[in-house]
């Protein structure tokens, strides 16, 4: 009780989360009076970020930045748009489908929403979409970003559970794909009762050539995600090579990316990987601290009390989760999560780590779209002035849908298990 105390009043006066997770372990450690246990607090704060898998978490950070850098992002547009045509709502599921590509590649919801907003919005609006509806519409887009791999959220929980990365950043694939059509459902429905206007014309002979003028850019997912399921690379060295092959298409296809660049964008993904690994090694510390005082144990009994089979834990897990991402950001809601209900699934009702890392990240990540807090909206209006609020309530189907996903995920593991050999 005094280190939940300690912790909520750190965070309460605004100390980062980093910060009150590692000062929480020092109050523990205090109030126990056990003073050895501080000579073990360094050893298990570098012990959290001793592991080769997330050496990953930078190198798709880098591919991000040189992908923007490289006028890759609007090329993934127009190719979306050539798929789609003059689709009734066409803009949208441009929306849509340009983020399940770019998500692919970024792997951050944050990241993408910033990205796509400035891109999106301007031209949905011009086309006479509402922009509220508009900016809402590209934040759930932003949601497939840490489902579909890369994924920083599935790196940093394979390395809280001890699961292979690439069996996690393919367990995403499915359900990422089967909720970008749920989407485009939604917009089907929403483009009928609304009519909502059509895509640009476009001949066949302009689709293809715009297809094949932007193809090059898939290179990039193909490599990362075919060098995992081709068993040639793990997912640290599958992004190792994604990097070289978004600055090669940077440099020599779009012509945009310079090498000159390349400094600039190497300290930015190290500044974003300073704060993702040290919430990582926090991490380290508060689970220790959780095990010491066999919270594990007793959150386990009490959920047994509720849950009689694997179904309804599930389910119990997906309202806990929710609630909890609606105020803590996805990394720090991982940290402070896994570490107490991952043991009870595994052990207990004998659930795949995998699929139940799939269903903690996705509802963490709608978490982000969800009031109180709601951080991607937030990220959308600071770029395009609209209220936050108000998109939640114009995008509501959209939140209803996540949910419908997160209930199929919890009742049939193969959604997420079908590619993991």
């Amino acid at each position: 009780m005094i280190t939940s105390a300690a912790f909520m009043a750190f965070m309460l006066v605004g100390v980062p989360i980093g910060l009150c997770l590692c000062l929480a372990g020092l109050v523990y450690i205090a109030a126990s009076g056990n003073p050895v246990l501080f000579q073990s607090y360094p050893l298990q704060l570098f012990g959290g970020v001793d592991s080769y898998g997330l050496i990953a978490i930078p190198l798709f950070i880098l591919i991000g930045e040189i992908m923007n850098g490289g006028g890759i992002t609007r090329r993934i547009v127009d190719m979306a748009m050539a798929f789609v045509g003059s689709l009734k709502g066409g803009l949208a599921y441009v929306n849509i489908l340009a983020n399940m590509f770019i998500s692919s590649i970024l792997g951050s919801a944050t990241a993408q929403v910033a990205i796509m907003a400035q891109i999106m919005v301007p031209e949905m609006e011009k086309k006479g979409y509402d922009k509220t509806f508009a900016a809402g519409l590209t934040a759930y887009g932003g949601m497939l970003g840490p489902i579909i791999p890369p994924s920083v959220m599935f790196v940093v929980y394979s390395v809280l559970a001890q699961v292979s990365v690439s069996d996690m950043l393919i367990a995403g694939i499915v359900p990422g794909v089967i909720l970008t059509v749920m989407f485009c459902l939604v917009i089907a429905l929403m483009g009928y009762v609304y009519n909502y206007p059509r895509a640009d014309y476009q001949t066949p002979r302009q689709r293809v050539m715009t297809i094949l003028r932007t193809s090059p850019t898939l290179l990039i997912p193909i490599v990362i995600v075919g060098t995992i399921l081709g068993g040639l690379a793990n997912a640290t060295e599958s992004a190792a090579v994604g990097a070289v092959a978004a600055a090669l298409v940077g440099k020599y296809w779009t012509r945009e990316f310079k090498f000159s660049q390349l400094p600039q964008m190497m300290l930015r993904s190290a500044i974003y990987s300073a704060i993702v690994l040290f919430l990582v090694a926090a991490a380290a510390v508060f689970s220790w601290v959780l095990i010491f005082g066999k919270v594990p144990q007793e959150t386990a009994a009490w959920i047994q009390t509720a849950a009689k089979d694997p179904v309804s834990f599930m389910l119990i897990c997906n309202v806990i989760l929710l609630v909890i991402g609606t105020v803590i950001d996805g990394i720090p809601g991982l940290i402070m999560t896994v570490p107490i209900l991952l043991p009870v699934a595994t052990e207990i009702y004998h659930i795949d780590p995998r699929q139940f890392g799939v269903v903690v990240v996705i509802n963490l990540v709608l978490g982000l779209l969800s009031p109180p807090v709601g951080l991607c909206f937030f990220v959308a209006a600071a770029v395009t002035g609209a209220k936050p609020g108000k998109m939640f309530m114009v995008t509501l189907p959209f939140f209803v849908i996540s949910c419908v996903l997160l209930v199929l995920l919890s009742l049939y593991p193969s959604l997420s298990l079908i590619l993991v050999k």
